[in-house]
């Protein structure tokens, strides 16, 4: 369980949004405020001097949005974890998120403010944060691409494509496998450790060596990858 105080950077170029986040996470113990900024370029610059824990995100900013701002900085400082709060609710900027490592999605909307500082907690415990009604939407994004990805593979030369995959699910270990099914699932950490009776940290140690064996930034990109390859 995370002891620390998470530090946190908000990065949105509407002053008024980011003096109520500041306000609504300064009031939980858990959180601490680091710094701020009102566009990517200058989430770049901050960073630089002082390393924040996670980073509230926008979408849509002046000079540099926050999907590519992502990308820069998870790109040179791949252990920083984003979250993407924003308005939008389009399936396109869900899914470049995801593709940059965003390690969550949390949109303006949300009126709890019980859900959003502990969605913020569950990242920091290296869980991943999508809303649960456009989880399928981005499955869906995803499996799509795969499949005229790999219908152009097999055009060429189909037996080359079964190697790939055999050779990408051999790098997991059984236990990773398992791990692997139950985060595509949409357990938790906790959900995951008390399923396969293990600790927590556990869990997340298999989590780093999924992400490592298959290159990829967060939770969200190997279950998705994890349901296509289990998709008939």
């Amino acid at each position: 369980m995370t002891k620390k105080t998470i530090q946190i950077m908000l990065v949105d170029d509407h002053l008024l949004f980011r003096e109520g986040m500041a306000s609504l996470l300064q009031r939980d113990e858990r959180f601490e405020i680091l710094s701020e900024a009102d566009d990517g370029i200058s989430a770049l610059e901050i960073v630089e001097e002082a390393m924040p824990d996670i980073i509230l995100m926008d979408v849509k900013m002046p000079r540099m949005n926050g999907i590519e701002a992502t990308r820069k900085l998870l790109g040179k400082y791949p252990d920083l974890k984003v979250i993407m709060i924003t308005a939008s609710e389009k399936d396109e900027d869900l899914f470049e998120a995801v593709k940059a490592g965003a390690q969550g999605y949390i949109l303006k909307t949300v009126t709890d403010s019980q859900y959003m500082r502990d969605a913020i907690w569950r990242v920091a415990e290296g869980e991943a944060i999508i809303p649960p009604a456009m989880a399928p939407r981005l499955l869906n994004e995803f499996s799509t691409l795969s499949k005229g990805k790999f219908v152009k593979k097999k055009e060429k030369k189909e037996p080359i494509e079964e190697i790939i995959e055999e050779k990408e699910i051999s790098l997991l270990t059984p236990r990773e496998n398992e791990v692997l099914e139950l985060v595509a699932q949409g357990l938790s950490n906790k959900e995951i450790a008390k399923g396969l009776v293990i600790s927590v940290n556990t869990v997340r140690s298999h989590l780093r060596f999924i992400l490592d064996k298959l290159h990829m930034n967060n939770r969200v990109q190997a279950a998705l990858w994890y349901q296509e390859k289990k998709t008939p």
